[in-house]
C-alpha cells in the first residue's frame, strides 16, 4: 500500500513537473529572445542562452513606441473596468444573495444564461449603437459597459461568496436600524476582499490585454492601449524580435506583480465562491 501511495504521488508530481516545464517554456524563450542581439536571434541551432545579454533592448523598446503614452491610456481604461466590474458585480450579487424578491431565482439563471452568448455575437449591434452614440474614437465603449452589472460571471462569483456569510449580520443590523445601502457598504462588501481580489484580477487581466475591443473603437494614435501599440510595434518595424519580446514582457509585468500580490486572496476567494475542484 504504502509503495502503491509513493508510485502515485511520484505520478502526480511528474505530471504536473511536466506541464509545468510546457507551460514556462514559451516564457523562457521569450526572455531569452529579449536579451538576444539581432545576430542571435535566428542562430542555428537555437541559443536558449543569450550571449552576450543586451539589457538595452528593453530601453530600445520602450523608445520604439509612445509607450508611456500608450500605458498611461491602457492603465485609465483598466482601473475604470475594474473598479466598475468590482462595485456593480457586488451590488448585483447582494441583491441575488442577500435580499428575498419575486423571480430572484430565475433572474439569477437568465444572468447565468447570458454567459452562453458568445461576444462575436453582439459585437456588430454594440458597435452601431456605440456609432450612434458618437462614441467611436473614444474609451467609453471600453469602460462604461462594465458600470452596468459587472458581467454574468462576476456577479455569480461575488453571489455565491455572499450566500456564505451568515444572514444573522443582515438581520442584526436591520434591527439596528441600518439601510440595505449600509448594511452592504459596511458590513457584507468589507468582508469580501477574497473574491473582490478575485474579480479585480480576472478584470484587470482581460481588460490589460484586451486587444480587439481597442482595435473595433479607437482610431486615433494618440488614444491607442499598449495591445495595441504592441501590434503597430511589430507591423511597422520590420519585425525586430528582440524588442518586440523585450516590449511584451514589460506589458506583462503588471499582471505578474498583481499575480502575485493577491495570490492568497484569490485562491481564497475562488475556493470559497463554490469553484474549487
Amino acid at each position: 500500500m504504502r509503495m502503491r501511495r509513493t508510485f502515485y504521488a511520484a505520478l502526480v508530481y511528474g505530471t504536473l513537473s511536466f506541464g509545468a516545464v510546457s507551460f514556462l517554456l514559451p516564457l523562457f524563450w521569450m526572455i531569452s529572445t529579449a536579451l538576444k542581439a539581432d545576430f542571435q536571434i535566428f542562430a542555428y541551432p537555437p541559443q536558449w542562452m543569450p550571449n552576450p545579454v543586451v539589457w538595452e533592448n528593453f530601453k530600445r523598446a520602450i523608445d520604439y513606441f509612445p509607450f508611456w503614452l500608450y500605458a498611461r491610456n491602457t492603465m485609465i481604461i483598466t482601473v475604470s473596468v475594474v473598479v466598475g466590474q468590482v462595485v456593480t458585480a457586488a451590488l448585483v450579487g447582494y441583491g441575488f444573495a442577500k435580499i428575498e424578491w419575486p423571480g430572484r431565482d430565475v433572474g439569477v439563471v437568465f444572468v447565468l444564461a447570458t454567459m452562453m452568448l458568445p461576444s462575436q455575437v453582439t459585437m456588430i449591434p454594440l458597435f452601431v449603437l456605440f456609432q450612434r452614440m458618437g462614441w467611436i474614437n473614444t474609451w467609453l465603449p471600453l469602460i462604461v459597459p462594465s458600470w452596468f452589472g459587472g458581467g454574468a460571471f462576476n456577479i455569480f462569483l461575488f453571489r455565491q461568496y455572499f450566500r456564505t456569510i451568515p444572514n444573522e449580520l443582515s438581520a442584526a443590523a436591520r434591527i439596528d436600524g441600518c439601510s440595505e445601502a449600509r448594511i452592504f457598504a459596511q458590513i457584507i462588501f468589507p468582508l469580501a476582499k477574497p473574491v473582490v481580489a478575485t474579480v479585480s484580477i480576472f478584470a484587470f487581466l482581460w481588460t490589460w490585454n484586451d486587444f480587439i475591443g481597442p482595435l473595433i473603437y479607437l482610431h486615433s494614435a494618440e488614444k491607442y492601449t499598449l495591445a495595441l501599440g504592441l501590434r503597430a510595434f511589430q507591423q511597422y518595424s520590420s519585425t525586430e524580435w528582440n524588442l518586440l519580446m523585450a516590449g511584451s514582457l514589460i506589458v506583462m509585468l503588471p499582471i505578474i506583480v498583481l499575480f502575485f500580490l493577491l495570490q492568497r486572496y484569490f485562491v481564497e476567494g475562488m475556493a470559497m465562491s463554490g469553484l474549487k475542484g
